[in-house]
């Protein structure tokens, strides 16, 4: 009696137990079929479904004209699912043979499980072509855009290049990404539980969408002239570098800027210093490229040299310390505290005003105007003129000024400072300053893009820059004109003269540290017409061999550049200039 009472207990026992799991169970599979039902379709949806990306084709780049600089160019992108491999072997030989890889290392490929393998990207379009029409099982072939640059090494530094996955590295590439790089689009293929694809179901795409057109306001002529103008320079002198920048003074949009020599950007790793790039421990690679990639307009600095002496001259007029006509005496030199600090004709200038000594170039001019004004009041102007602050050009890695603390400038780096050394400005900051001293006054925001155009060229977003009035007064503008005229026309810049234009500048020659190495900076800055201002140009020659002034080998480069590019600009002749000696 006692063994059956026990045995009812112990089924009732496992009964009850048994009717709570089944409980739990229902409990769970009603949970999951009511609120969880989205989730768990979501992840069915994700195990059969199988996702491509499609890029989006890179906004193009074209100049004012509508030249276009930078495109692209139809590639492919080969992968493989394993899942869907009939042929191997085929598979590998095939692979390796068309896209000239390794056949070791295209089977570790093809063999590895996952969903998708990529073999190689930015396969050109006939061997993607020639691919697909092998028919093989699990081998995909995707259409995809590479960038590609009609002409090579045209404005390099400044267009920049974009890598592997099509986005900007350097240049307005990087600088306006978010305008040029469009959005990706995808191709979602059903398949089966062993992620074989089903036969008969169709392709779900969603389309990518292009990115932007950016117009930028370099000239592909203007570029032209000016590369190769500065070519011919680094190749005559046997010079390190050559820069040559070209910008409207009036609103600041640049028409050229050269960085010789430039590199190509369909082949951006490789060196253009001919060096082959296999040969170097991967450190001192990157570091070559880096430099390479470097715009000396923007991310080098420089001791300006007597080109400056536009900016003291300015500040000393501005502030009434000197006239015109205000006369000096140049035996050569100046002693300034225990220093002798010469001028650059050793026998001297003799007696000549204040005019005279601009046309001159004569160093113990502005050493005497600059002691009249003081440390003080030059650190004012220099603030005033911008020279502390980046002009806030649109391209990446402006370099900033190299000054003197305001408290550590003596009457020697005062003297020295009036002619543009002791310190160091970028080559867009003395554009941006000398413009804004000749155009009447406004510090303009130096730019290469203008906005974005429709497919039809039609502008359909203006960038604005920023403007600030009041740099020099209107009266001191035109004065600065006028001296400037004369340093082309009867002085150290009358190497730049043009027959039938008006002509203003200023020569420059700078030692580069340290001084011991014995390297030299020559340069020229100078604009068109005088009267009005249009185009305003800077050349800089790094470390020429030879013959050294600035006056002897950058004006004639400015001269070459203003003889194609003012005809070109519709700027006409004046017959009244004529040139006498």
């Amino acid at each position: 009696m006692r063994c059956r009472t026990y045995n009812r207990k112990k089924i009732l026992i496992v009964f009850l137990s048994a009717a709570a799991v089944m409980a739990a169970l229902i409990g769970r599979l009603a949970y999951l079929m009511l609120f969880e039902a989205e989730y768990y379709q979501e992840l069915a949806q994700d195990l059969h479904e199988r996702e491509r990306p499609v890029k989006a084709a890179r906004g193009e780049i074209i100049d004012r004209n509508g030249t276009v600089l930078a495109t692209n160019r139809t590639v492919c992108t080969i992968s493989v699912i394993h899942s869907q491999i009939t042929e191997p072997e085929r598979v590998v030989d095939v692979l390796s043979a068309e896209l000239e890889m390794d056949a070791d290392e295209v089977q570790k490929k093809v063999e590895k499980v996952s969903s998708m393998e990529r073999i190689r990207a930015n396969v050109d379009k006939e061997t993607g072509d020639r691919i697909r029409e092998y028919g093989l099982d699990g081998v995909k072939v995707d259409e995809d855009y590479k960038r590609y640059y009609p002409y090579d090494e045209l404005a390099s530094r400044v267009l920049g290049f974009t890598g592997g996955d099509n986005q900007g590295i350097i240049g307005l590439e990087v600088k306006y990404e978010d305008y040029l790089k469009g959005q990706d689009g995808t191709i979602l293929t059903v398949t089966d539980a062993r992620g074989v694809e089903l036969d008969g179901v169709a392709e779900d795409r969603i389309e990518p969408v292009p990115g932007q057109t950016l117009q930028v306001t370099l000239d592909y002529n203007i570029q032209s002239y000016c590369q190769q103008a500065a070519e011919n320079v680094l190749e005559e002198k046997q010079a390190e570098g050559v820069s040559v920048l070209l910008m409207n003074p009036q609103n600041g949009e640049i028409y050229a800027m050269v960085n010789a020599p430039e590199f190509n950007l369909n082949e951006p790793f490789e060196l253009n210093t001919g060096e082959d790039a296999e040969n170097l421990p991967d450190e001192e690679l990157q570091d070559a490229l880096n430099q390479m990639w470097r715009n000396r307009c923007i991310n080098d600095t420089y001791e300006p040299g007597s080109a400056f002496k536009i900016m003291t001259a300015s500040a000393c007029l501005e502030e009434g310390v000197v006239s015109l006509d205000d006369t000096f005496v140049c035996p050569g030199y100046r002693i300034v505290e225990d220093r002798k600090i010469r001028c650059h004709k050793t026998g001297g200038h003799g007696a000549e005003t204040f005019a005279d000594g601009i046309r001159n170039s004569c160093n113990p001019v502005f050493m005497d105007i600059g002691l009249r004004l003081g440390a003080d009041r030059f650190c004012d102007y220099f603030e005033q003129f911008g020279l502390m602050d980046l002009t806030g050009i649109d391209l990446p890695g402006e370099a900033g000024t190299i000054m003197h603390d305001r408290d550590a400038i003596g009457p020697v780096e005062l003297a020295t400072m009036t002619f543009g050394q002791s310190f160091q400005v970028t080559p867009v900051q003395m554009a941006v300053t000398v413009s804004s001293i000749i155009n009447g006054g406004v510090r303009v925001t130096p730019h290469v893009a203008a906005g974005v155009v429709d497919q039809e060229g039609k502008m359909v977003e203006k960038f604005e820059f920023p403007e600030k009035k009041g740099i020099v007064s209107a009266e001191v503008s035109e004065t600065m004109r006028a001296l400037l005229k004369s340093v082309v026309e009867e002085g150290s810049g009358s190497n730049a003269f043009l027959e039938g234009y008006s002509i203003g500048g200023k020569t420059a020659t700078s030692q580069t540290l340290p001084r011991s190495a014995n390297k030299y900076i020559a340069s020229f800055v100078g604009f068109a017409p005088t009267e009005d201002p249009q185009v305003l140009g800077i050349v800089i020659i790094h470390d020429p061999q030879g013959v050294y002034y600035g006056g002897t080998i950058a004006a004639p480069v400015m001269r070459e550049i203003f003889d194609n590019v003012l005809p070109y600009l519709g700027i006409e002749k004046s017959e009244s200039m004529v040139y006498t000696e």
